[in-house]
């Protein structure tokens, strides 16, 4: 099959010159010609050539004139452009090169070396065009890769989402005296974390943190209930000293079972935030506390911002054994506690803003 020609327009006032390489290009090329550069833009209306041999010296407009409109032009500028003319001067070559010109060839031209010259250029254009389509297809390919990262990851964020959801769900089905508890806990965290970045409280620590997850993990931070017998968990009244002991064990059992889950699963890493909130939200800043007796920064930072949450819902909500604190109450209980329950820097912190923790003593529906 034959390979369709390109086309070529040739501009020059001369009419022999046009002639002359019209004759030495039109077995390879088709071929237009114009005697000025008005016909020469008046021909480029319908077509687009493959390339534009520009005579420099022509009347009305000259070539260098000409070539500014061209590349000014977005439907033009991409055109490759020869200049063929009589100026031999190296000036005139720089001056017609700078405006843009891929060649400058002098009159009179040998046509061997003219045909050379135009299928050289014409084969560095065509791979330039090449190239830019493939670095489309490449950035196509990167869009669309990216956007499958990004739809892949989504989903993965969900089904973790999904599965600690599913379980602090299981949770607080058995322990439906704590009914809110998470909800509540979480925007307690949300509002400490807020606060803490705002006042570059432990800003090492936390800059790497994502707060999504973090938010999603800490669901879980009392997932060991599942393990505590019923007649404890949903006990009416105040545990005795050897059912508080086995109650305690819920920190235990929820660290376990999160371990258990990171050993059955490749990216278990989501995990690593609830295993804190898990292990560590009943440590005391005194040393105090349960499981370990972790004292001061021992104690995982999560452990010591959820240790804050989980004692203020704790205050504000009714139990059967116990009446429901007012915030107020709730608020000076917890300063009170700075420097043995708490970590006296948090505390500062949850200072600042317990003004915002009014809200959610305003979801426990007391």
């Amino acid at each position: 099959m034959e390979t369709e020609k390109k086309l070529i327009i040739l501009v020059d006032d001369n009419l022999a010159n046009l002639q002359i390489a019209k004759n030495v290009l039109s077995e390879k090329y088709l071929i237009a010609t114009a005697p000025s550069a008005k016909k020469m833009f008046t021909l480029l209306e319908n077509n687009i050539p493959a390339m534009i041999l520009l005579d420099v010296d022509m009347p009305e407009m000259n070539g260098y004139e000409a070539i500014k409109i061209l590349k000014s032009n977005p439907h033009t500028a991409s055109i490759p452009i020869i200049f063929v003319t009589g100026r031999a001067k190296s000036d005139d070559e720089l001056a017609g090169l700078t405006l843009g010109a891929i060649d400058y060839i002098i009159k009179p031209f040998q046509p061997a070396l003219l045909l050379k010259r135009i299928e050289v250029h014409l084969l560095i254009q065509a791979q330039q065009e090449k190239l830019e389509k493939q670095a489309n297809k490449l950035k196509d390919f990167n869009d669309n890769l990216q956007k499958m990262v990004a739809e892949k990851t989504l989903d993965v964020f969900e089904l973790q989402n999904a599965l600690l959801k599913t379980m602090a769900e299981l949770v607080e089905c058995r322990d439906d005296i704590t009914g809110g508890h998470i909800e509540r806990t979480q925007l307690g965290i949300r509002i400490l974390f807020e606060e803490m970045k705002k006042s570059n409280v432990y800003q090492e620590e936390i800059k790497d943190w994502d707060i999504n997850l973090l938010l999603s993990s800490s669901q879980l931070h009392d997932v060991g209930k599942i393990s505590i017998n019923d007649s404890i968990l949903k006990k009416p009244g105040s545990l005795d000293q050897s059912e508080f002991e086995e109650m305690k064990k819920h920190v235990n059992f929820g660290k376990e079972i999160i371990e258990k889950i990171e050993t059955l699963t490749k990216k278990s890493s989501f995990l690593e935030y609830a295993k804190y909130f898990a292990a560590s939200h009943h440590e005391k800043w005194n040393g105090s506390g349960y499981p370990f007796g972790l004292e001061k920064e021992e104690i995982p930072l999560l452990g010591r911002i959820m240790a804050i949450a989980d004692v203020y819902d704790a205050l504000i909500s009714e139990r059967p054994y116990k009446k429901a604190f007012t915030h107020e109450e709730a608020c000076k209980i917890i300063e009170e506690e700075s420097g043995t329950h708490f970590d006296p820097a948090l505390i500062e912190i949850f200072t600042k803003v317990k003004n915002e923790f009014a809200l959610i003593a305003s979801r426990t529906g007391k």
